[in-house]
């Protein structure tokens, strides 16, 4: 998991820069049309902020939990399903 962090972490840095490079390389991403969308801040500034970062973090690590246990259940199939069976005839034994 450790490494799973690590390689997200990594991932963002390198998006985060690429984004910065665009940004940099570009003038007319500081002025112009998108100046309307950003108020008075230019692009660059709201780029190089990470206010938004760790809900990035977390909604990444959510999906690949997500896709985790999607591959449990599908690994173990047979035994989700006897599971929901024995809970499913217990209910309705009730």
């Amino acid at each position: 998991m450790v490494k799973l962090a690590v390689f997200v972490e990594e991932a963002l840095r390198e998006a985060r820069e690429a984004a910065l490079g665009i940004a940099a390389a570009c003038p007319l991403l500081s002025y112009g049309p998108m100046r309307a969308v950003s108020g008075d801040r230019p692009v660059r500034q709201i780029l190089r902020e990470e206010s938004g970062q760790g809900t990035t973090e977390y909604a990444i690590l959510v999906g690949v939990l997500v896709v985790i246990a999607i591959l449990a259940i599908v690994a173990f199939r047979d035994k989700v399903s006897s599971l929901w069976e024995a809970i499913s005839q217990g209910i309705n034994s009730l």
